[in-house]
């Protein structure tokens, strides 16, 4: 039977909800049944072999629904696979170099024993909530840093292992 694998999000405008949508499609190419919420609509995570977890960087912290979700359903977490990702930078340095997660996103990490996490460019755009992501686009500093090729790349490694762990059941 497929894994089922929980691909759960923090977001203010929807940029990472859309990174999450992303990683759910590879997942379900990959033979994987995911299912695609927002963090703060997760009630248990029992149900699932796995979790992908992934918030928007907001001042240098997750999104406060991703980190409540950790707080709610840490103890799950930890007994299986979890993969964590970021999305913040409003500039290409992401896809130029592998950028290591926020202090609170590594507490995480090891807290959890989460397999592996990644930081992917954001997108912040016309229309954006919040006075400050106003502010900075307004200034001419969003836009959308996105590398769909590499979160596409990042998800695949993720189906990879768990069909692997799968047939070794």
């Amino acid at each position: 039977m497929p894994a089922s694998v929980l691909v759960a999000y923090g977001t203010t405008n929807g940029s990472t909800a859309q990174i999450a949508e992303a990683v759910a499609e590879v997942l379900r190419k990959g033979g994987l049944i995911p299912d695609l919420l927002p963090a703060r609509s997760v009630v248990d995570v029992t149900p699932y072999d796995a979790v992908v977890l992934g918030s928007g960087l907001y001042a240098g912290r997750w999104h406060r629904d991703a980190r409540r979700f950790v707080s709610r359903h840490g103890r799950q977490l930890a007994e299986r696979p979890l993969w964590l990702f970021s999305s913040g930078p409003l500039d290409s340095s992401a896809s130029e170099r592998d950028i290591p997660p926020v202090r609170g996103v590594r507490r995480t990490m090891v807290r959890l024993g989460a397999r592996s996490h990644v930081t992917f460019g954001g997108c912040l755009e016309e229309g954006a909530k919040g006075r400050i992501a106003q502010s900075i686009v307004r200034n001419g500093k969003g836009g959308d840093f996105r590398d769909f090729g590499a979160i596409e790349d990042w998800a695949a490694r993720i189906a990879a292992e768990l069909a692997a762990a799968q047939q070794k059941k």
